[in-house]
């Protein structure tokens, strides 16, 4: 349990941090540090380990784990420009209950009506926090949800092929795939901005960069642990710590406290979405649980 609530509020001091560097380093840059750093330590830390290896039996599933990882964490940068931490990760904590529509929309399952209710109470918490037309949030929401999408993607997946590989080598091919599509990208698409990059980035910057791989990767290391020594059912409702983290972790940074009805929504969403993963784990085999929990 402490392994789970060092890992989310790795979490949240990484999204901190990019906020902070949202307006000054280039959003390819910010994925190529989070998905570089995570392929080096990994490089170094599989050696360790005699069962696990570098090599993968199931290239195409690693890619496509990657990629929908690649685009969550995308999204999900570029909504830390515009929200604070803690709105922001209330709303992408809605990915348990966007798993059970996945679920009954893309691979047909058949869905209770405690699962549906509990679908409706996370959106309601949703617009609590965002409360459409009040100006609070606005558009800017549609980042961590998509991001959430995307997440819940990458998990259905994970949960549909788990067991194929070890989760050191998969944590690998997770950095190597981000690492491989964002810097190819970044050299294309910034080109000539490049070269300017740094004198216009400052040297706290550039060791905030690698501070964003540390945590990120840091976490997820965390999480194999922890899942690891205990079941992903006892575990996986202290997921949910990460708004009290993030929220203090936004009001160290930025002094930001949000509102009595932000954190109601927050409430509502934790509650619906631990009581969602915590059915979603009832049905699947351990392996799927800490594969999908970890990444």
């Amino acid at each position: 349990m402490l392994l789970v609530v060092a890992a989310v509020s790795c979490f949240s001091a990484m999204d901190t941090v990019i906020r902070q560097l949202g307006a000054a380093v280039p959003l390819l840059v910010l994925l190529a540090a989070r998905y570089g750093v995570q392929a080096l330590m990994m490089t170094g830390w599989i050696p360790l380990h005699r069962e696990a290896g570098f090599a993968t039996a199931h290239p195409r599933f690693q890619v496509a784990r990657g990629l929908l990882l690649l685009g969550s964490s995308g999204l999900g940068f570029m909504g830390l420009r515009y929200l604070p931490v803690a709105e922001f990760t209330s709303i992408g904590l809605l990915t348990p209950v966007i798993v059970t529509l996945l679920a009954a929309t893309v691979l047909r399952e058949r869905v209770s009506a405690l699962r549906w209710a509990l679908v409706a109470g996370a959106f309601a918490g949703a617009l609590i926090v965002v409360r459409p037309g009040s100006g609070a949030i606005g558009w800017a929401a549609l980042f961590p949800l998509g991001s959430a999408v995307c997440y819940a993607s990458f998990q259905v997946l994970t949960a549909r092929l788990a067991g194929l590989e070890n989760p050191y080598t998969t944590h690998f091919w997770t950095g190597f795939v981000g690492t491989a599509v964002v810097v190819p990208l970044a050299l294309v698409t910034l080109g000539d901005a490049l070269p300017a990059l740094p004198a216009q980035v400052t040297a706290l910057q550039w060791a905030s960069l690698v501070v964003i791989g540390l945590l990120g990767s840091s976490g997820h290391l965390m999480l194999i642990h922890a899942f690891g020594l205990a079941r992903a059912s006892t575990l996986m409702p202290f997921m949910y710590t990460q708004i009290g983290s993030a929220a203090l972790a936004g009001w160290l940074a930025f002094g930001h406290v949000p509102d009595a009805w932000a954190w109601a929504g927050m409430a509502v969403i934790a509650a619906c979405g631990a009581a969602s993963a915590w059915l979603n784990i009832q049905r699947t085999t351990p392996p799927a649980a800490v594969d999908a929990a970890v990444e």
